[in-house]
């Protein structure tokens, strides 16, 4: 079980925290940097994932690390908390792995500095892509922009995961594009060694990647790589998948065509 720390900020508080409104609140005080602020909160969040981790296979995440100075910072107080339960001879595992979702672009530029301190990455492509390319994800007029297959964002993904693998750590990734079946190829193609998609997507998921050989996804990867045209990556994406697995894009097909 992989359980992140807490990702306030945005749209989501605490209910009896009294958060002042902000102008831009995906720029502001959220995730990370809302915990190491706020300590009471963030110490009794550590304290206990490092009392869960006695119980079994449990690894622990930060989100939102823009740079090498919250990681530090972070790492630093699970090290005083560990101190403390050892102090009140409380069981944890001192083992326990830690990791850090990549969401910004600052952090994959030192993705090779955060890579020494870790022990996995998660790439969180709903706020990487957001913050990559400069577009609110939830502003309609803007939609259009949102694109998973911008060859920036196939960039910075490589980056980050040739950056995790120099340094023998795992790569995943978690967001819309990682349950989408069309791009599941493409991240496979990347290197990606993990994907995190909600339940009812895993089905759809396992169907394309168990039809898909390892040299067809690599191929992809490469053409995505020297491509200057989003649209260009997505089609070629939308081609290897139907090729791969015809019958799941027909039955969606069908389905989307059905009277309702």
């Amino acid at each position: 079980m992989v359980i992140r720390t807490l990702d306030l900020g945005c749209d989501k508080f605490l209910s009896h925290m009294h958060v002042p409104a902000e102008m831009n609140p995906f720029l502001g005080w959220r995730a990370i940097r809302f915990c190491l602020q706020e300590r009471d909160v963030f110490r009794e969040q550590l304290r206990a994932i490092l009392r869960a981790s006695a119980e079994g296979n449990v690894k622990m995440m930060y989100p939102m690390i823009s740079g090498l100075e919250e990681l530090n910072q972070a790492n630093a107080l699970v090290e005083e908390y560990k101190a403390e339960l050892r102090q009140e001879s409380l069981p944890f595992d001192e083992g326990m792995e830690i990791g850090a979702m990549i969401e910004t672009p600052s952090a994959v530029i030192v993705a090779d500095f955060l890579a020494k301190r870790l022990k996995f990455f998660s790439i969180g492509t709903n706020d990487l892509i957001q913050y990559a390319l400069a577009v609110d994800r939830l502003n309609e007029k803007i939609a259009h922009l949102y694109e998973p297959t911008h060859p920036a964002i196939v960039r910075l993904i490589q980056a980050t995961v040739d950056a995790a693998h120099r340094q023998k750590i795992r790569v995943s990734v978690c967001g819309e594009m990682a349950g989408d079946p069309v791009l599941a190829p493409l991240l496979v193609g990347l290197g990606v060694d993990e994907l995190s998609a909600a339940p009812p997507l895993v089905a759809s998921l396992k169907f394309v990647i168990r039809r898909l050989k390892l040299a067809e996804a690599q191929e992809l990867a490469r053409f995505a790589l020297d491509c200057e045209s989003a649209a260009d990556i997505l089609s070629r994406c939308q081609e290897l998948a139907h090729e791969v697995a015809p019958g799941l894009f027909e039955d969606s097909l069908a389905i989307a065509k059905s009277p309702a």
